[in-house]
C-alpha cells in the first residue's frame, strides 16, 4: 500500500503522535508514523470498522494491558 495518510487526530506541530492509514478496496492498513518501516496492522475492510468501534470504548489503560 502506497497511499499512506496521517490521522486527522495527530498531535500538534509536525504530528509526532499519530498513526497513518492506507486503504485498498479489500484492506485497511495502520502503522506508527514514527516507525513507518516497522510492522503494520492490516485488516480486511469490514474488520477495520469493528476495530475502530472497539477502540472507542477502551481507555489508555485497557490498551496498555494488551501490549504486555
Amino acid at each position: 500500500m502506497d497511499n499512506w495518510r496521517k490521522s486527522s487526530h495527530s498531535g500538534e506541530g509536525d504530528g509526532n503522535e499519530c498513526v497513518e492509514i492506507a486503504t485498498s478496496p479489500t484492506h485497511t492498513a495502520v502503522r506508527d508514523s514514527k516507525a513507518p518501516a516497522e510492522a503494520t496492522l492490516t485488516f480486511p475492510t469490514g474488520a477495520f470498522a469493528a476495530f475502530l468501534q472497539s477502540l472507542a470504548h477502551s481507555t489508555v489503560t485497557d490498551f496498555a494491558r494488551f501490549r504486555g
